[in-house]
């Protein structure tokens, strides 16, 4: 990441004005590019961290720009807010919550596709291998199912690193780091949501232990972009009419009501939606924000629940009881003493130090599967299927050392069960007995957890196959999340906290008022707890799944506590992806090494400004030799008495006003003429197309020594800060506004320049200012 200002090099950082002379400006500019160039790390200091979204998977390098949340205020707009009539704002509030119901109705059907999908092609290939064993032709089974398995998966693997790399892992940290203002390259694209709907699909269907419900949260951002941005251009996929919602501020609500309707399909849990979004992945709140993210995810609640009445008539295959069913614990008013209070501390206990080694070892993985992936695509497919391999080993292995029972007495079921789902699987087991490992192993990951919250019997399950299974998930679950598929981390952890929770209301047994499958419920929100560090959305998303209000207490109880004890040892999983992916994510709260330091110290690097009314050929090279995306205006004599700052002009408005060619032979005012030949549309914020490019422009050497007045296009009120103000303040202030420039002026103006510097997102990073005060950043 160079060190100009901003990871997008945005115009940050104190020093000199513009010269009149392109060469000097140009000399200047390559002095600072020479010095000080500083990457963060990924695995070593001899390797450099790439600045994309999915560096951990070996993506190219590319450069991250940051999203302009703020209002431009500049005299367009303002002329563009005079003039707009009661009709034009009716119908922008109208479009605003047409596209909220459309992303609602959309993902809805988006999460019932993914689960039919998923239920008839695991159905398939586990109907196909039953009969298989019922004939006791074992290794051909296991040939079947290694081969079905090893199939989708080099699909969805082709997929992913061949089309979309971006759509590889869940794709939470990424939504988390755009809410935030990161807009890394591709992470919403068309090509990302349709990788991540259909790589989703096989990578679940392929036997992997991973979850469809996180990428379910990136394929709800993504379809809340494509709509919101009118469209793709690049696959002429536009709608003129969405003109409104060409900005940040407009995509950032859209998109977040997106990632709250992934969680509502995933898990049928509307508020746990809402929660959902509110406490983990969105960074800048508010209430109107809140009401349109509950009515996407009650629409998505209504899709659901009217394709599930409809799949009851048999129409849907082999969807039969999967996928989209709540998990079945209800069981009474649970009763529960003080030795069950005392198990409950104890899996929070074992949740936060689970949930933590988890996060360590995913992260060493990670950062070991990107020396491998960056080698190219061929290697992530070979890796993809390496690791299929390996899971389909231990699925249909493990089974093998594990006991035959004898079925139980009085079931309404049929047992052994033949066929997809249920839960007493036959396996290798004679007639009148079950194999109830294999129930766990052999079955799609939302039956086996079903199979494991299921309080019908309480001794379905030997201790000893409830351990086998905790560390077979438990291993498979770091070593598959991260290999070039969509993989979310929902399941692995649910399916192993679920055991371990088991595990300790089997060995309680007969002195426990609470059943097995409440405390599988209360180790899965441990192990939740512990690796993902939410709270509140965790809490409803399993009270919702499990339609079990009366654990609240419990469930609550347990989050605390394995949330405390994991942030002992380090932070969330979704934290440490995004810090590891080199994403310059901004925290709620300020370092405090901040305190110590004020706005005025972190500014570096040449301040590159301009007149209010500034040669064509000045902002040609200023433009051509930095890579800043907001540049001071400043008006001096005879505009103004003394230097005076004007306000801040973006480099895309710059473009399009070059591009217009609306220059003056002297340096004189033309903003009147600039105001009517230009709409505020015109300077709008291109969706995945990237607007006007500057080797796209070409100008005459006359038209190098014409002059272009900047006042129309300048933002007269950008936020300023005092150069004496704490840094800290100053972060906090940039974050909860969600800026991408905050100015920084002189305390006294007389004999100074009237501003000092522009911080960006680049100047509140620990390692800028680590590069400038390392003792501060070391003693924190």
């Amino acid at each position: 990441m160079e060190d100009q200002g901003d990871i997008e090099n945005e115009g940050g950082g104190i020093g000199v004005m513009i010269m009149e002379n392109g060469k000097d400006l140009e000399r200047n500019i390559s002095a600072v590019s020479e010095s000080g160039v500083r990457q963060p790390l990924l695995s070593s200091k001899s390797r450099v961290n790439n600045t994309s979204q999915i560096a951990i998977i070996g993506a190219n390098v590319c450069p991250i720009e940051s999203l302009d949340y703020e209002i431009i205020e500049n005299d367009l707009f303002k002329q563009d807010w005079r003039s707009r009539k009661k009709v034009q704002i009716f119908q922008y509030i109208f479009l605003k919550w047409t596209l909220v119901l459309l992303i609602g109705l959309s993902v809805g059907l988006v999460g019932f596709f993914l689960n039919i999908a998923v239920e008839n092609i695991a159905g398939f290939k586990l109907l196909l291998i039953s009969d298989l064993m019922l004939q006791d032709k074992y290794f051909r089974g296991f040939a079947a199912y290694a081969c079905c398995n090893l199939v989708l998966a080099t699909c969805a693997g082709i997929l992913c690193a061949f089309i979309a790399p971006a759509a590889a892992g869940s794709g939470i940290p990424e939504v988390k780091a755009y809410l935030n203002g990161i807009d890394a390259h591709s992470i919403l694209a068309p090509s990302t949501l349709f990788v991540k709907i259909f790589g989703s699909a096989l990578g679940v269907s392929a036997g992997f232990v991973v979850g469809k419900e996180g990428p379910m949260v990136h394929t709800g951002a993504c379809i809340a972009n494509l709509l919101g941005q009118g469209g793709s251009r690049k696959y002429h996929l536009t709608w003129k009419w969405l003109k409104y919602f060409k900005n940040d501020r407009d995509r950032r609500d859209l998109i977040t009501c997106g990632a709250a309707a992934g969680v509502a399909a995933a898990f049928r849990a509307p508020v746990g939606g809402v929660l959902f979004a509110l406490e983990e992945v969105a960074s800048w709140w508010r209430s109107a924000l809140l009401w349109r993210t509950f009515f996407s995810t009650a629409v998505v609640a209504m899709v659901l629940r009217s394709f599930i009445v409809f799949c009851r008539s048999g129409k849907c295959g082999l969807f039969g009881q999967g996928g989209l069913i709540m998990y079945d614990v209800n069981s009474g008013a649970p009763n529960y003493n003080t030795i069950d209070v005392l198990a409950v501390l104890l899996i929070g206990v074992l949740g936060g130090l689970l949930g933590s080694l988890y996060n360590y070892l995913v992260d060493k993985v990670l950062r070991t599967y990107s020396i491998i992936n960056e080698r190219g695509p061929a290697f992530k497919v070979l890796l993809v299927m390496t690791i299929s391999i390996l899971s389909s080993l231990c699925s249909y292995g493990l089974p093998w050392f594990a006991t035959c029972t004898p079925c139980p007495v009085g079931l309404e079921d049929k047992c052994p069960t033949i066929g997809r789902s249920g839960n007493y699987k036959n396996f290798q087991c004679p007639a009148g007995h079950y194999n109830d490992l294999a129930s766990l192993f052999m079955n799609t990951n939302d039956d086996a957890i079903r199979n494991l919250f299921s309080s019908d019997n309480s001794s379905e399950f030997h201790l000893s196959s409830l351990f086998v299974f905790f560390a077979g998930v438990y291993c498979l679950g770091v070593v598959t999340y991260g290999i070039a598929i969509p993989s979310g981390l929902f399941i692995p952890v649910i399916l192993a906290g679920a055991s371990y929770g088991r595990f300790v209301g089997t060995v309680l047994g007969s002195i426990s008022n609470l059943n097995n499958g409440l405390f599988a419920l209360l180790g899965a929100a441990s192990f939740l707890g512990g690796t993902m560090r939410m709270t509140v959305s965790i809490c409803v998303i399993l009270l919702e799944l499990t339609d079990d209000l009366l654990m609240l207490p419990l469930v609550m109880l347990v989050l605390l506590i394995s949330k405390t004890v994991a942030d002992c040892f380090n932070h969330g999983v979704y934290d440490q992806i995004v810090k590891m992916k080199g994403l310059p994510y901004l925290e709620a709260h300020a370092e405090p090494y901040m305190r110590q330091l004020v706005a005025g110290d972190v500014c570096s690097g040449p301040l590159i400004t301009f007149s209010g009314v500034e040669k064509v050929g000045n902002i040609i090279h200023a433009l051509k030799f930095t890579r800043h995306n907001g540049f001071p205006v400043i008006d001096a004599p005879p505009f103004s008495d003394a230097p005076e700052f004007c306000g801040l002009a973006l480099r895309s408005h710059l473009l399009v006003l070059l591009k217009a060619k609306k220059f003056t032979k002297l340096s004189v005012l033309s903003g009147s003429s600039i105001l009517r030949s230009f709409h505020a549309f015109d300077f709008a914020k291109p969706g995945s197309g990237k607007g006007p490019k500057l080797e796209d422009l070409s100008f005459t050497d006359e038209e190098m020594e014409m002059y272009v007045d900047l006042h129309p296009v300048t933002n007269t009120s950008p936020y300023t800060v005092v150069e004496t103000m704490s840094l800290a303040k100053a972060a906090i202030l940039f974050r909860q506004l969600g800026l991408r420039h905050l100015c920084v002026v002189p305390k006294k103006t007389t004999g100074r320049d009237p501003i000092v510097g522009i911080l960006t997102r680049h100047d509140f990073m620990p390692e800028h200012i680590k590069g400038l005060y390392p003792h501060l950043v070391h003693h924190k």
